[in-house]
């Protein structure tokens, strides 16, 4: 019988070793090795010598979808933009995109066969973060973009992406309790963490839901050349109350996004003859409309009796966030009972997560656990052990062989849903939303099942040596 290595093309090993990077190499405190990469595949992200504009965003929630409304609007002003976003939800080309189109599987397998190559010979130790990163940086100076749209990976001061010296703009979007191992355990903490992205002589903007004494400060400490609030961009909104933001934080998402937009439209403006960038105020607005996959993104799916169930899929996976998607659903759906489908990764706070989620269901066994197969994904134990209450929840302790708790949870609540006459909600980690929309059929790229498992084959294989 074949294994599922003899199933692999060339673009999925190069994968798999991506994804088993960090078994060999681990991350350090500080960002010498990834000034090292950069330095080795060129120093592309340099715009000393690369006529290049960067927008760097950082931010406890609502990162990923500024970063595409920014990307989009400049797309229609008519530039070739590259953004780098993560993490993917059905194949890893979804975090490398230019005028929002994936790259192809040809572009990855040179770029990372030359940062493996040079990883080799000249000793850098560069985890999967590090790798990922100076590919999107290669294949973004090599495609000759106009601007880069960066989202960082986590935190800010030693993310992989900090590496860039000269923003356009620095960005921090919302500021709230995640990662608290690694980025500290107060809202205080986090903030100059993620204010590491502040560069000297760079303008800043920041949101509305952050500490903003606390980021002032640190612009001001780190030299940059203005501080920026939405308020002060844009004028206060009619009849804006912090319950607002709450309801909808897409909105606010695009209120950030608006924002960075017109203060370059401004900077722009500003140099004259001296800048031919430029973007119209009807740009922006289009622009920023634009909303990510997963993010309080609705379906209408048919069951396996022709039922009719509506679906929201959304990757609020810390508790600001799934606040934030609880209110919002009551909002919008106010008449709607809830079933839900959760899996979370084992670094987020799932106590509070849980209580939120179980504050909004009618019962506990309204409630679907899963666990995916990603080695960071937490498990349904950890899950368990969080809240005493999750055992009156639906879950599959022990995975079927073969058989995901994702795809066979999905399926059961999807069948539950149409009895009920329910709305489902699929929502926690990126990690459980490739399976769940397969299973939801939803057609879109996706990367082979191969990878996963030839990637948990030598996960478990080091784990034994």
């Amino acid at each position: 019988m074949a294994s599922s290595n003899d199933k692999l093309t060339p673009y999925d090993r190069l994968l798999c070793r991506l994804y088993t990077t960090n078994l060999f190499n681990e991350k350090n405190d500080g960002l010498n090795i990834m000034n090292r990469l950069h330095q080795a595949i060129g120093s592309p992200m340099d715009t000393k010598t690369n006529d290049i504009s960067i927008i760097h965003i950082a931010g406890s929630n609502g990162k990923g979808s500024t970063a595409l409304k920014v990307a989009h609007s400049l797309k229609l002003a008519n530039y070739k933009v590259g953004l780098f976003t993560s993490p993917h939800v059905s194949s890893f080309r979804e975090r490398i995109k230019i005028n929002e189109v994936p790259i192809s599987e040809e572009l990855i397998e040179h770029g990372l066969t030359e940062i493996f190559g040079i990883c080799d010979t000249q000793n850098i130790p560069a985890t999967f973060f590090e790798v990922v990163t100076a590919l999107a940086f290669m294949i973004f100076a090599k495609e000759k973009v106009d601007f880069v749209v960066l989202e960082t990976g986590l935190g800010g001061r030693l993310d992989a992406t900090n590496i860039i010296q000269r923003p356009a703009l620095s960005v921090i979007t919302t500021i709230g309790l995640e990662h608290t191992k690694i980025l500290g355990d107060t809202v205080e903490k986090i903030a100059i963490e993620k204010g590491g992205i502040i560069k000297e002589g760079c303008p800043v903007l920041v949101g509305s839901n952050v500490p903003v004494q606390v980021l002032r400060d640190c612009a001001t400490e780190k030299k940059a050349s203005h501080f920026y609030q939405c308020d002060e961009v844009l004028g206060k909104e009619e009849d804006s109350h912090t319950e607002t933001t709450f309801v909808d934080y897409d909105a606010e998402n695009s209120r950030i996004a608006t924002a960075a937009l017109t203060i370059l439209q401004n900077i722009w403006k500003e140099e004259d003859c001296n800048s031919t960038k430029q973007i119209s105020t009807e740009q922006i607005n289009e622009g920023v409309k634009v909303r990510p996959s997963c993010r309080f993104e609705e379906f209408t799916i048919s069951n396996s009796n022709d039922i009719p169930v509506k679906v929201i899929l959304d990757v609020a996976h810390n508790p600001q966030a799934l606040e934030y998607l609880m209110i919002k659903l009551q909002s919008n759906y106010s008449k709607s009972s809830l079933r839900i489908v959760v899996g979370f990764s084992a670094d987020k706070d799932v106590k509070s997560c849980s209580d939120i989620l179980l504050k909004s269901v009618s019962h506990p066994n309204k409630i679907h656990l899963v666990e995916s197969p990603n080695p960071r994904a937490a498990s349904i134990s950890s899950i368990l052990k969080s809240h005493p209450t999750l055992t009156e929840c639906n879950y599959i302790e022990n995975k079927a062989k073969g058989v995901s708790s994702v795809s066979l949870q999905v399926k059961e609540a999807l069948k539950l849903a149409a009895l009920d006459d329910e709305l489902l909600v699929i929502c926690g980690s990126f990690f459980i939303m490739a399976e769940a929309r397969c299973e939801l059929g939803i057609e879109e790229p996706r990367d082979s099942p191969a990878i996963g498992i030839e990637t948990t084959r030598i996960i478990e294989s080091n784990k034994k040596k």
